[in-house]
């Protein structure tokens, strides 16, 4: 059975959000002031004047991190960025309304094709500048620590496994007593990336006991449905045996316990570098320059010793070619600290910054934008 909850967090409950520095409240402006460095790292020159971009509330925080570090380097510059949503951003983007996109999902197919024409008929990139963990997060009072797989998992959220003492849980947390309290499911009710995310780790991990497919809605079939992280999380924190995937900000905000990942190599906790080693698995067959869209299944089905796998890439999605000269300097300028500079500080905010290896095809890619 499947319950909907209307959490006070829904984003049809107020206006879009913007990030900002000047008195329009949700858009990330910032204002130039004259002296200071005029280049970046990665070696790319700074330009003035003013960059664009639209899309993903997820990466705001990341985005805040991005414009301070570019700010620092380029002070002559603005950067105007607006919370829509992701597939507003890209649909924004593919009508050439904003320079860059930000994206839990890579613009494909006849979005990507539309957009291309904007870009002057060249390829639209999808860049991964960050990653978002996500957390399997549970409230079972006496349980400090618990282990989960993907296909115990898998049960658990097609409401197949039903109660904490399951022989199933039980065997792959040698030592722990489990009660035999009933498992409260909570998932996400609003169409999200993160939702998205995790049914494609639960597709490439469970060994087939997730045969309901991935996206934005939730598959399951089981549950109680509450809009936003922040909701699911405290939703989890009211409710005795809940369990639910959730980004592990919102976990942390809430207080709620973190279940270790095993992905065949042995119990794995979150943290930038299990991530890394994860992110690693995905990019292994990506050259740069070009689009770096991963292929989430070999980072999500890794077994890679040390890896935490369950990882959301949010992209910032540009053209390749097709700015104009002083176009493409600003967002090559502005993605090179972004890439750089600005993966200093995301950990604290709760994203995963770029492993070294991969940031490099990112800097390369970026650098490569005309």
């Amino acid at each position: 059975m499947i319950n909907t909850l209307r959490d006070e967090h829904d984003p049809s409950a107020g206006p879009t959000n913007t990030v900002s520095s000047g008195p329009s409240p949700g858009t990330v402006v910032d204002k130039p002031t004259t002296g200071g460095p005029t280049t970046v790292p990665g070696a790319t020159t700074c330009s003035p004047g003013s960059i664009s971009g639209v899309g993903s509330s997820l990466q705001q925080g990341a985005v805040e991190n991005f414009v301070s570090a570019y700010r620092r380097s380029c002070p002559a510059a603005t950067v105007a960025y607006e919370t829509m949503g992701a597939g507003a951003g890209r649909a924004q983007f593919a009508d050439g309304k904003a320079e860059f996109a930000a994206s839990e999902a890579p613009i494909n197919g006849p979005q990507a094709a539309s957009a291309a024409k904007r870009c002057g008929g060249n390829p639209v990139w999808n860049i991964p500048m960050v990653f978002t963990p996500i957390a399997l997060a549970y409230n079972v009072s006496g349980v400090d620590a618990l282990i989960l797989d993907g296909p115990v998992a898998a049960q658990i959220f097609r409401g197949r496994i039903t109660t904490w003492n399951d022989p199933a849980i039980a065997a792959i947390n040698p030592g722990v007593t489990l009660p035999s309290q009933p498992i409260a499911v909570v998932f996400r009710s609003d169409q999200t990336g993160t939702t998205d995310a995790f049914q494609q780790y639960l597709t490439a991990s469970s060994g087939g006991a997730w045969n309901v497919g991935a996206g934005v809605d939730f598959n399951g079939g089981t549950g109680t449905g509450v809009a936003r992280g922040t909701g699911v999380a405290e939703r989890v924190a009211s409710t005795p045996g809940a369990i639910t995937y959730v980004d592990t900000a919102s976990a942390a905000a809430a207080k709620l316990r973190l279940a270790r990942v095993n992905s065949g190599s042995g119990p794995v906790a979150y943290s930038a570098a299990s991530a890394g080693k994860a992110i690693d698995a995905s990019t292994t067959a990506l050259t740069a320059p070009g689009d770096l869209n991963l292929n989430v299944s070999t980072m999500h089905g890794t077994s890679a010793a040390g890896a935490y796998p369950l990882l959301q890439p949010t992209y910032e999605i540009v053209c390749s070619k097709g700015y104009s000269a002083a176009a493409g300097q600003r967002v090559r300028a502005f993605l090179s600290s972004a890439a750089s500079d600005g993966q200093s500080g995301l950990e604290a905010k709760g994203f995963v910054p770029l492993p070294s290896a991969f940031r490099a095809k990112v800097i390369s890619t970026v650098n490569a934008i005309q």
